[in-house]
Parts: structure tokens; sequence; C-alpha cells
């Protein structure tokens, strides 16, 4: 087996949320797992080259690798700090926000690594929290639900852009 093939990011599984939920908190964690889930299957499969690729003339820095790293980034500060309150530094230290820059490391497995890793330090961070409670960093800005709604909007966003790249990639499209 090459090193570039052993380079290449597996599939997830993923579940839809229940139709029928009695908790607002526990859906908003299941439709953002769906989504990370996704994000990560559109990664899947790619060589480094193809998850790097820049495509959009109009977008330069906009890579299917590059989505993920600023996914990454804003569970980071979203969920980790912000809401968690977590002693941990933020991926958007500079400007323009680096967090979509990639390194010569960066490749499909090492970026999917980093992304997941970061749902379980956004885990810990927020185990306890409640829908209505304050954020711990800023607690007179956000509650943990707008906080989470913004995570998963964030995302789904990102998910388009993610649908578009992979297309691009290897003419792969669905879910």
């Amino acid at each position: 087996m090459s090193n570039e093939r052993s380079r290449i990011a597996e599939p997830v599984g993923r579940s839809w949320p229940a139709n029928i939920a009695d908790d607002e908190l526990r859906l908003q964690w299941e439709f953002l797992a769906f989504l990370r889930a996704t994000a990560v299957n559109k990664v899947a499969g790619l060589s480094r080259a193809q998850a790097a690729a820049t495509p959009l003339a109009t977008s330069p820095r906009l890579s299917a690798l590059g989505v993920l790293k600023h996914l990454t980034a804003v569970e980071r500060w979203w969920l980790s700090i912000e809401a968690g309150g977590a002693d941990l530094p933020s991926l958007w230290a500079g400007s323009p926000d680096p967090s979509w820059d990639l390194t010569s490391d960066d490749d499909p497995v090492s970026v999917v690594e980093a992304y997941r890793a970061e749902w379980a330090h956004a885990a810990a961070s927020t185990a306890g929290l409640g829908a209505g409670d304050r954020a711990r960093r800023s607690p007179d800005e956000f509650t943990v639900r707008w906080i989470l709604a913004h995570v998963v909007q964030e995302t789904a966003r990102h998910v388009g852009h993610l649908d578009l790249l992979r297309e691009l990639a290897d003419g792969e499209t669905g879910e």
C-alpha cells in the first residue's frame, strides 16, 4: 500500500436524528453529530491532492481540508471555549482567519483526526450544561442554546461547500 493511499480518511457512520424529539438539546447535538459525520464523509476517500485542491478561482483558500480545519476552529471557539469555558488556544488567532490554511502535514487523515478530537473537547467542555445555561466565557452574551444552534447552522453551511468541493474533486454527489 502506498503512503498516499494510507493517508486517505475512512467514512464514518451517521444517524439521522429521531423525528419525534422530546429533548431540545439532545436534538441539537444529534443534528450536529449527523452534520459532523457528513463533513468527514465528504473528505473520506479523497487523496491529499483532491482534498487540498482549491478549484474556485474566486475563493482561493477554499479546499475540503480547509473547510474541516475551519469547522475544527469553529467547534473549538464556540463549544469548548465560549460555551464550556475551556482553557484552550483559539485556532483563529490572526487575520485573515488562518483556520482555512493548510500546512504540508495536513492530509485527510490528520485533519479528520483533529476534527474528531475537537468533538471530544466540545463534549467534555459542555458536559452538564443545559440549553438555557449561559456561556461560561461570555455569560451576558450567549446561552448554550444559541451557541449550539449557531454551530449547527455554521456546520450545515460548510457541509454545502463540501458537497460542491467533493463533486468537483471526483464527481461524487449525494449525502
